[in-house]
């Protein structure tokens, strides 16, 4: 589908995402840390930090279409926070040249679009380049996770990573449970940062 979403009303737009609520999306299940080729943290803001994707309609839409870009490519998802100027995703890959070209992809569609709702075609910058970091093993991974989930909490958009909708820690939340997702947070805390505990110095990221 990818991001077909900007050819549709205002109208159809909000019943595709209170249908994808509805039935349970964000739809990928928990992971399997390096059965692939490799994981990696994608981080991606916009331009100058600017509140890009303020609306929820946006936000939740950004979101589907990540997801479903991202599986599409046949790229495994682990985790994700979408917030109103950047986001992250834990993805494991065989290339990042898959993701590479996805990115560009929705970027641009993205780019275009939200320059259209907003009246600012030909005049704003939207997205900076993405950046990657390579994870090194399960424990690693699992600070990405935490951090991951912890972002909206760190930015001061709400007081418990559960409050943001657009977030893959619910997706953890039906089907590992609440205690299960405590325990990878006290085992591999990530409140200061997503590296936090595995490099000898401070991580700095969005």
């Amino acid at each position: 589908m990818g991001y077909s979403y900007r050819r549709t009303t205002a109208k159809e737009r909000a019943e595709v995402v209170a249908y994808r609520r509805k039935i349970g999306h964000p739809f990928h299940g928990p992971p399997h840390p390096y059965r692939g080729s490799g994981w990696f943290c994608i981080t991606a803001a916009n331009y100058e930090q600017k509140q890009v994707m303020s609306e929820p309609e946006r936000l939740s839409v950004f979101e589907d279409c990540l997801l479903m870009d991202m599986d599409g490519a046949g790229v495994e998802i682990g985790a994700w926070a979408i917030l109103t100027n950047h986001y992250h995703v834990l993805l494991g890959v065989d290339s990042l040249d898959q993701v590479s070209s996805v990115l560009q992809r929705l970027h641009g569609a993205t780019s275009r679009e939200w320059n259209s709702e907003d009246g600012l075609t030909g005049e704003r910058k939207i997205w900076n380049r993405f950046s990657d970091r390579y994870i090194r093993n399960e424990r690693h991974y699992y600070h990405a996770m935490g951090y991951l989930h912890y972002n909206p909490v760190k930015h001061g958009y709400v007081d418990s990573p559960y409050e943001w909708p657009w977030s893959s820690v619910h997706v953890y939340y039906q089907t590992h449970g609440k205690r299960w997702l405590r325990e990878k947070w006290i085992k591999h805390p990530a409140a200061k940062g997503w590296d936090h505990g595995d490099r000898d110095g401070p991580d700095e990221a969005v």
